[in-house]
């Protein structure tokens, strides 16, 4: 069933948008934002075929931290991207059901900032590495269009930092909230010799929501833009990121959350301290110091271009896990300490040309991407004699490569009111092993995937104010290399895993309703082979396999709209139904994919002074409730709405601005689930959500 305030709140939107349409007939399109993803290059989004929404800077910086992209993307339909209070183990994103398998980081959903992958070749990434206090804007795509971008299942989100301004410019902002949240933040902008240059530093500390839950995240991002003739431009970029000793706080129990969301789960076989958490006793953490650079050149010729982008960097991660003390480590078992060292580069160069054929135009980009990722990877076990949480003897070590080979082309052609889109990208991911601890057996060995990637789609322009499309496409997910790391409950890697191979389907409409007011629909569905699941989740360890079909089918409707006399309004709403289309174990056909809420709703009522100095929203969050585990027989996490209400304001005087705000979220205090791990096999699923927040925010901007 529906959760009842979810239910109350969708009817009321409904309600709420059927006027709309009827609404008098001169209507502007002032909301057809131009957008880079789908195509990789300019393109309006209300002409583009495929289900893209763009996150401007006032959503991204609506009286937020700015520290979590879970912030900036709570208004984005078909996206769940829940934040785990717990920086440890970073968000947890998913897309049209994709992506909620993921242990920790992002999987299923591929991320890219300013033309450069946050996504490792085989798939994982890291949301994390997201500067949202220089975001421009944040593109959301989803559907068959993101197949063009390789290794992935549920969607694209890219981020746009912004460009350097015209004259110096300076600003330095402090957030302060509950549980010990704090962020400092400093940035300065501005263009000298020809040069543009963007620059920010900040530090954000937490004592944390939960149980074991304190980090401090250091992050720095550099930007300069060179345009060495009026026909070319060079950007270059750096940027890093530090976090030492980050707490996890573990995933509880049912029972556990029940007693009290904030408390960790108790470590029954601690003898000497029966009340100490298995977080405490282990000390579990994880420290992550990550670094990378950028450039990309651009050089136009006429309404030809040529694109060159390519990035290195480096990733370093040591990780304290938890197991029971009574647990019988076997041979091939890592240990409790992971410790890796990764260097990662990549290339992506493509040649756009524009022509002239069959009475309309044809906009053909051919391209070449390649990426690779080394990791120098070893494990230790997490006890020295009696003592947890320190680096243990040596259970690891071992060189472990991917790259990726991608050539791609995409043609679009359009006349008159039809615009025909097709796209073919042929994927090869390798991965590589070589052992170095032989004493519990040669894991060394490597495999390959390769895959086709066709896509089809048409938009048909059928008045100024109203565009219907379809699109198709057919995509592939390989495991991750840590995917493949285990097979089984012990063994070693899991060379026999397959590729996820799907197949997409969309329909959907995008139409400017009345002056400003801009609806988008869509309807889908995606039939997956193979998908992986978890197999066995035990002490921070997960191993996966490949199940049998699953089935996505689902609709999307966003309505943005002006309303006059300074009122706005965004409403994005989702409905999905993901299952196993066979079953497979114990898991009988027709079950609910974990992690997945049937239905998600994101409201929002504002109100700006017409200057701009002040302004207040409502905003109201609603997931319907998720299963943890592919059998569906766990404790659900039940479904939940939450109300967040928020106040702004900015003064200026002279060169100098002045800016404030005030947010309380979960105004009355809920208790819910945020996440779940899937499939833990101790049953600790279980994430908890904050309870009633508040956060305060300064900052002083001057412009030279």
């Amino acid at each position: 069933m529906k959760h009842p305030v979810l239910r109350r709140t969708t009817i009321a939107a409904l309600c709420a948008c059927w006027p709309l349409a009827a609404i008098a007939d001169d209507i502007r399109n002032p909301m057809n934002v131009v957008v880079i993803s789908g195509t990789r290059a300019e393109h309006t989004s209300f002409d583009l075929p495929a289900a893209i929404d763009v996150v401007d800077p006032a959503q991204i910086g609506a009286a937020q931290l700015r520290v979590n992209a879970s912030e900036a993307l709570a208004a984005v339909p078909g996206v769940v991207v829940r934040n785990r209070e717990n920086y440890a183990q970073d968000l947890q994103i998913s897309s049209r059901g994709f992506g909620t398998r993921s242990a920790f980081g992002v999987r299923g959903v591929r991320l890219v900032a300013d033309g450069i992958p946050a996504t490792m070749p085989d798939g994982q990434g890291q949301a994390a590495t997201f500067n949202l206090d220089v975001a421009e804007r944040i593109e959301v795509l989803r559907g068959p269009f993101s197949a063009l971008y390789g290794n992935h299942s549920g969607g694209v989100v890219q981020l746009f930092t912004r460009e350097p301004t015209d004259k110096p410019t300076v600003e330095a902002s402090f957030t302060g909230g509950s549980y010990g949240q704090r962020k400092l933040d400093t940035n300065a902008s501005g263009r000298s010799g020809g040069i543009g240059y963007l620059i920010d530093a900040s530090r954000f500390e937490t004592d944390g929501y939960r149980d074991h839950s304190a980090a401090t995240r250091d992050q720095a991002y550099a930007k300069l833009v060179v345009e060495p003739t009026s026909t070319s431009r060079l950007v270059i970029t750096a940027s890093g990121l530090r976090q030492d000793d980050t707490q996890d706080p573990l995933g509880v129990t049912w029972d556990t959350f029940r007693r009290d969301p904030r408390a960790g789960e108790i470590d029954t076989t601690d003898t000497q301290s029966p009340q100490r958490t298995l977080a405490d006793r282990y000390d579990t953490r994880k420290s992550i110091d990550h670094q990378q650079f950028g450039a990309t050149f651009e050089q136009r010729f006429g309404q030809d271009r040529l694109q060159v982008t390519a990035y290195g960097g480096n990733r370093r991660v040591i990780q304290f896990q938890s197991f029971s003390r009574g647990f019988q480590a076997p041979a091939t078992h890592s240990g409790g300490v992971i410790d890796f060292d990764r260097d990662f580069y990549g290339i992506d160069a493509n040649w756009r040309a524009v022509r002239t054929v069959a009475g309309g135009t044809l906009r053909t980009t051919a391209g070449l991407e390649m990426a690779q990722s080394k990791d120098a990877r070893q494990g230790f076990e997490n006890f020295i004699g009696t003592t947890f949480g320190v680096k243990g003897n040596l259970r690891r070590d071992e060189q472990n490569d991917v790259t990726s080979v991608d050539p791609y082309v995409q043609v679009e052609w359009e006349r008159d009111q039809w615009v025909l889109t097709g796209g073919l990208r042929q994927s090869r991911v390798d991965f590589d092993v070589e052992d170095r601890y032989l004493s519990n057996g040669n894991d060394s060995g490597g495999t390959d995937f390769r895959h086709t990637t066709p896509l089809v789609g048409v938009l048909y322009k059928i008045s100024p104010t109203l565009n219907v499309y379809a699109s198709a496409a057919r995509g592939f997910e390989t495991p991750t290399m840590n995917e493949s790391f285990y097979s089984g409950t012990g063994g070693g890697f899991n060379f026999a895993l397959e590729p996820a191979i799907g197949t997409h389907l969309e329909i959907g409409a995008k139409a400017m309703v009345a002056r400003g007011v801009r609806v988008n629909a869509a309807v889908f569905q995606v039939k997956t082979k193979d998908e992986l699941v978890v197999d066995a989740s035990s002490g921070g360890r997960t191993s996966y396999r490949n199940a049998s079909a699953t089935l996505r089918q689902g609709g999307e409707l966003s309505v943005d709209a002006e309303l006059g006399a300074g009122w706005n309004a965004r409403i994005a709403m989702s409905m999905l139904h993901a299952i196993y289309d066979e079953g497979f174990g114990a898991v009988p056909k027709g079950s609910r994919l974990p992690g997945v809420p049937k239905s998600s709703f994101y409201g929002e009522l504002g109100w700006m002074e017409a200057a701009g100095r002040y302004g207040v929203a409502l905003e109201t969050v609603a997931n319907s409730r998720v299963y943890a585990e592919d059998t569906n027989t766990a404790q659900t996490a039940p479904g939940y709405a939450v109300v967040n209400a928020r106040v702004q304001a900015s003064q200026q005087f002279g060169g100098w601005r002045l800016r404030q705000f005030a947010r309380l979220n979960n105004l009355f205090d809920r208790d819910y689930v945020g996440s779940v791990i899937v499939g833990d096999a101790n049953r600790r699923y279980y994430e908890a959500a904050p309870g009633s927040n508040w956060l305060l925010g300064v900052s002083a901007q001057y412009q030279f």
